[in-house]
């Protein structure tokens, strides 16, 4: 068994590593370019959204609040079109230091969280490939694991989860590697 605190420098590494490369995959490579579109009438899609005087949040249209409602005639007619999940976020400029601090808290959480795993699982001296599987798991599974409920469940395209599932075995091989190599002796 190796103690979470004998970890701490592996820990910092990948949460940098991942970081790094995050940026990198989201701002200079290609790759995410289509995972959203332009509205065809934004402007009148906003106005009328501008209406609603919506709260930060997510709604799904239609909506039905009762299992008994989903099978409303009424309900059926309104499931030909659109359907949709609408995300609402607070007015106003993105603030992509909230976001890039909060991405930076959740890689050294997931850090944190595949050493006490890995810790608990291999003792001192355990060989780079040995490491390299159970570290890359976790951190695939913390990466990644997410994309495929939120394709089957919230109506995430398919493309856009396959994506993220690629960044996430990134991250994984990433964080797998650097705990391999600082793995204590």
């Amino acid at each position: 068994m190796v103690l979470i605190h004998e970890l701490w420098l592996p820990i910092l590494v990948s949460t940098v590593l991942v970081f790094v490369a995050s940026n990198l995959v989201w701002t200079v490579l290609p790759f995410h370019k289509s995972d959203t579109r332009r509205l065809p009438d934004e402007a009148a899609t906003v106005a009328a959204l501008a209406k609603q005087e919506l709260k930060p949040g997510q709604y799904n249209f239609p909506y039905a609040g009762s299992m008994a409602e989903m099978k409303d005639p009424a309900y059926l007619k309104k499931l030909e079109g659109p359907v949709g999940l609408l995300t609402i976020r607070p007015s106003g400029p993105i603030d992509m230091g909230k976001f890039l601090g909060s991405w930076a808290v959740y890689c050294l959480v997931m850090g944190v969280f595949v050493a006490y795993l890995a810790g608990r699982a291999l003792g001192p001296g355990t060989h780079y490939l040995s490491v390299f599987r159970v570290v890359g798991t976790a951190a695939f599974l913390g990466y990644s694991g997410a994309q495929v409920p939120a394709a089957i469940w919230w109506g995430k395209p398919w493309g856009n989860a396959f994506r993220e599932i690629l960044d996430g075995l990134v991250y994984a091989l990433l964080t797998a590697g650097t705990f391999g190599w600082l793995w204590p002796r």
